[in-house]
């Protein structure tokens, strides 16, 4: 089974097609396990946590038939093991990304078990910012320098790297072209602070599995990796 990982802003009905995989994936394991219907746990981890639960509900059903578990956490409140029960596909909304990786933090080794006995990950935004071994925070600068768009009367934080999930081993960031994000992986690779990185556009989704890397959508997924001097910047499209 795979990892499929959306960089944002695709909530809409009309996003269905990005999510398509992931539902094909979780049907099978139903249909394997004897079930009609594929049951998926959504996990929201936002300030607004029911409000963008339904919405990921609502454009996972455009996309097909399931029995959805839902968990909605307004905070860093943990989320319980028993949401990841007996389910044939897992889904991780967005968020604050520092607030997502602590919801999720309790059971990371659980999240790992699960995906590595076939059932299919997703993550939207913060969600696939989480997903990797070492999950990229919010931050713009790095030693008090700019990397990135900051917004006006907001303070400026340092980039942090945490402890993710581990689904993958490259850094993941998401709205990568919306909001200008690419220089700070740029810089984040230069600097060591990360190994490599794949930083993925809105309406976007990136297909993690056996097969290799695919990528579905409208966007790019930008992959950077260190070289002699510098890095390198390239992309795979859809």
């Amino acid at each position: 089974m795979s990892v499929h990982l959306v960089g944002g802003g695709a909530l809409a009905a009309s996003d269905a097609p990005l999510y398509a995989p992931f539902l094909g994936e979780a049907a099978a394991r139903a249909r394997a396990a004897g079930r009609t219907v594929p049951r998926i746990a959504v996990i929201s981890i936002h300030p607004e946590a029911d409000e963008r639960a339904g919405m990921l509900v609502a454009v996972l059903a455009a996309a097909g038939e399931f029995e959805p578990r839902v968990t909605a956490l307004p905070g860093r409140e943990p989320v319980a093991q028993a949401a990841l029960a007996e389910v044939d596909g897992i889904a991780v909304g967005g968020g604050i990304v520092e607030h997502v990786r602590a919801g999720l933090e309790p059971v990371f080794g659980e999240l790992r078990r699960q995906v590595a006995g076939g059932v299919p990950y997703l993550g939207v935004s913060a969600g696939a910012m989480v997903a990797a071994e070492g999950a990229l925070g919010g931050g713009t600068r790095i030693d008090g320098v700019q990397l990135a768009p900051e917004d006006a009367g907001e303070p400026a934080t340092e980039f942090e790297i945490e402890p993710g999930i581990g689904l993958v081993d490259v850094a993941i960031d998401a709205h990568v072209a919306q909001r200008g994000n690419l220089s700070r992986l740029v810089a984040a690779v230069e600097s060591g602070l990360v190994e490599g990185a794949l930083g993925i556009d809105e309406r976007t989704a990136l297909i993690v599995g056996e097969g290799g890397l695919r990528v579905e959508g409208f966007g790019s997924v930008w992959r950077v990796l260190p070289a002699d001097g510098g890095v390198l910047v390239s992309t795979i499209g859809a």
